[in-house]
């Protein structure tokens, strides 16, 4: 890829995708099975979703306070009933990883 950006005398933009390829790719050193769970923010944008659905069917808030007691009430709700629930990743992975470390330490 650094390559093709040079190719097109792109070297600013060659130089970017060169010093962040280490850093994009962090998610690489964990489980397989976890890295889309890693690289998305699937669940945030839900939230952000719910929360912008339910401000848009109040329309205008007296104060900013108002909007926020609503935001922070759908929190806590999402946080209290689906968060405790959902297990987002499975950790036995790693856990097996990391016994697999202690073991070669």
């Amino acid at each position: 890829m650094v390559e093709k950006l040079r190719a097109m005398r792109l070297k600013e933009a060659a130089k970017k995708v060169e010093a962040g390829i280490e850093e994009t790719l962090t998610y690489c050193d964990f489980p397989s099975e976890h890295w889309t769970r890693i690289r998305t923010n699937n669940v945030i944008e839900r939230l952000n979703r719910e929360i912008r659905r339910r401000t848009r069917v109040v329309g205008c808030f007296p104060d900013g306070n108002s909007a926020l007691m609503l935001v922070c009430a759908r929190l806590r709700h999402v946080a209290a009933t689906q968060w405790r629930s959902k297990k987002y990743m499975n950790m036995k992975h790693l856990e097996a990883i990391q016994g697999d470390t202690s073991i070669a330490g």
